[in-house]
């Protein structure tokens, strides 16, 4: 089975945390849902008054982390079993199932499975909304991250097709 022993790379995983950003406590996302350590959803809307006084050890964004991030692994190992990957784009689709949930990436995974890298690049560049939420934590219509444009333009550059060989 193709790519089974794959594992996020130590520069997949600085990029990960550049990308998703250390936070020791609770914060609003670009979607204004509560959020902790590396990117990690505590829930949906905004935090509390109490979760915004709470601070988190860098302990529990490293263990919460390598625990999500595994499970990202395992959903890429798990979806991408006929066609195999190279560490960048192992990495890649790692980084991009962390950020959008095994759910959200179920399109893009099965494209690199089948070894459509036109479709991943597709699939990633198109995952670029969110759904802000409200003071009630109602979601609201859809809008262009910019942050999200840029991240995966990053995720997608594994798959570019390769330059045609210079001729003579």
């Amino acid at each position: 089975m193709a790519n089974e022993t794959m594992r996020m790379s130590a520069s997949g995983m600085s990029e990960l945390r550049r990308h998703e950003r250390v936070v020791l406590g609770y914060y609003e996302d670009g979607a204004n849902n509560c959020t902790f350590g590396v990117g990690t959803l505590a829930h949906l809307g905004p935090c509390t008054a109490e979760e915004s006084r709470r601070t988190i050890t860098i302990a529990q964004v490293n263990a919460t982390l390598a625990a999500r991030v595994a499970s990202a692994e395992a959903t890429v190992r798990r979806r991408v079993t006929h066609h195999p990957l190279s560490q960048a784009q192992f990495d890649a689709l790692v980084s991009f199932t962390f950020n959008a949930g095994s759910a959200g990436a179920r399109r893009t995974l099965d494209a690199a499975d089948q070894g459509s890298d036109a479709d991943v690049r597709t699939n990633m560049t198109n995952h670029v909304f969110v759904h802000p939420r409200d003071a009630h934590g109602r979601r609201g219509p859809a809008q262009r991250s910019p942050g999200l444009a840029n991240r995966r333009r990053e995720e997608a550059a594994p798959f570019q097709p390769l330059p045609a060989p210079a001729s003579r």
